[in-house]
């Protein structure tokens, strides 16, 4: 079997599970074993280290069938690719580089806590200690809890530095964890992480760069922008609607020519989309859509959920325009 039929096999068993998945808020741990089987834990990693080695327009594509499928699922993998790029990198620290064949494999799943990345103010502080970091705040949105086996964390230097660090995903003295219930893909057990004087020794640091907010533009906002494009582009197939099909291949068009400047722009328009094709959806499905579970009822709670999750304030400011805010 090719990897295509493979997958596309898999995303019917998960597009099949989605409905139990978001009414039971368990994701079930066969998900990301059929993941891990298939190799998307190493979606860019060399083909001969079990890895997929997929380009940037390929992992979007491969990200945008999945969430059109579960979008719960999809969710949680994709916080594992921060942790993936950091293993290939040529100078990751030896701790890393032994975990390499794990990470790509997906016997070592990871999940992101990025308080330290988030425009403004930092939400999660370091300070140098005598053989390490002290940590302190919070990483409002940390998914897979329970689900994954590591942390990538990015927290800030009062030098304005970012510091990465790998953290085991359990609670600990100077870590807590508090649920944090979603309106939609609640099964991804989402926590906010606080660090009150958590103490990190250098053998737990990836490595540390100057913070630039513009860092986390680009293809890391062109990602997310692929679980709108999922979501939506699930509408339009069980819409069957021709000019949706056609406004679902511009959003997409326009995100994968989009630059840093431009982004927010493509995510915004992305994102308002998904929103109006999952209430065309609605319409179309009548009053059975009003109905808790039915396909419809969830990708309008996903889609409203992503005008939200994941964005910045330039992509913020581009939606309130577009639904009518004068004052954006």
């Amino acid at each position: 079997m090719t990897f295509e039929d493979a997958f596309h096999v898999l995303c019917r068993r998960l597009e099949d599970d989605a409905r139990d998945v978001d009414l039971s808020g368990v994701i079930p741990t066969a998900h990301f074993d059929d993941l891990a089987a298939l190799g998307l834990y190493g979606a860019f990693a060399p083909l001969d280290e079990g890895g997929l080695e997929l380009g940037a327009s390929e992992l979007f594509d491969v990200v945008e069938r999945l969430a059109m499928s579960c979008l719960s699922t999809t969710f949680v993998l994709i916080q594992h690719l921060r942790l993936l790029a950091a293993c290939l990198d040529p100078n990751a620290p030896a701790f890393i580089r032994d975990q390499r064949a794990g990470i790509i494999r997906g016997t070592v799943r990871g999940g992101v806590a990025l308080g330290g990345l988030l425009p403004g103010p930092a939400r999660l502080s370091a300070r140098a200690t005598s053989n390490g970091w002290r940590l302190n705040g919070e990483a409002p949105w940390v998914s897979g809890w329970g689900m994954v086996d590591t942390l990538f964390v990015a927290a800030r230097t009062p030098e304005q530095t970012v510091v990465n660090l790998q953290l085991a995903a359990r609670e600990q003295p100077g870590l807590a964890a508090i649920p944090q219930h979603l309106t939609a893909i609640d099964a991804t057990n989402s926590v906010r992480l606080h660090f009150t004087d958590l103490e990190m020794g250098t053998e737990h640091v990836i490595g540390e760069a100057s913070y630039d907010p513009q860092s986390e533009t680009g293809d890391r906002l062109r990602l997310n922008g692929s679980l709108a494009l999922g979501v939506a582009r699930r509408c339009c197939e069980l819409l069957g609607d021709t000019a949706m099909r056609d406004e679902l291949r511009s959003c997409r068009d326009e995100l994968d020519l989009a630059e840093a400047s431009s982004m927010p722009e493509a995510r915004a328009r992305a994102s308002e989309f998904a929103v109006r094709a999952a209430h065309a959806l609605c319409v179309h499905r009548g009053s059975s859509s009003v109905l808790r579970g039915d396909v419809g009822e969830r990708s309008t709670r996903e889609a409203s959920l992503l005008l939200s999750f994941g964005s910045r304030p330039a992509i913020r400011h581009s939606l309130l325009r577009r639904f009518g805010d004068s004052t954006a």
